[in-house]
């Protein structure tokens, strides 16, 4: 499978976006530049917009047979690792 570059074939252009907007977008993605700012924005709106077109499909799978497949006590098995140290307090090393 071939790799492909974030930009295949980057394009300059001229926008006008409003100031406020743009620097919410960068401190809240923490992008350094602006045109990284509008490259993420622009990449979770297409992200989004595809999550919603695929949940709206559905799996395809009648809800009562998810139901019986998924037994959430199952995840359990994972919760149990390790114990947990008291909250506040460091464990001993060993």
């Amino acid at each position: 499978m071939a790799c492909v570059p974030y930009f295949v074939h980057p394009m300059k252009m001229t926008m006008h976006i409003d100031e406020d907007v743009l620097d919410e977008v960068m401190k809240v993605t923490g992008a350094a530049s602006k045109t990284k700012a509008v490259a993420m924005a622009l990449n979770e709106m297409a992200r989004k917009s595809r999550l919603r077109k695929n949940l709206a499909k559905g799996s395809g799978v009648p809800a009562d047979q998810l139901d019986k497949a998924y037994d959430p006590r199952s995840l359990a098995v994972y919760r149990v690792a390790e114990d947990q140290a008291p909250y506040g307090k460091r464990r001993s090393r060993r």
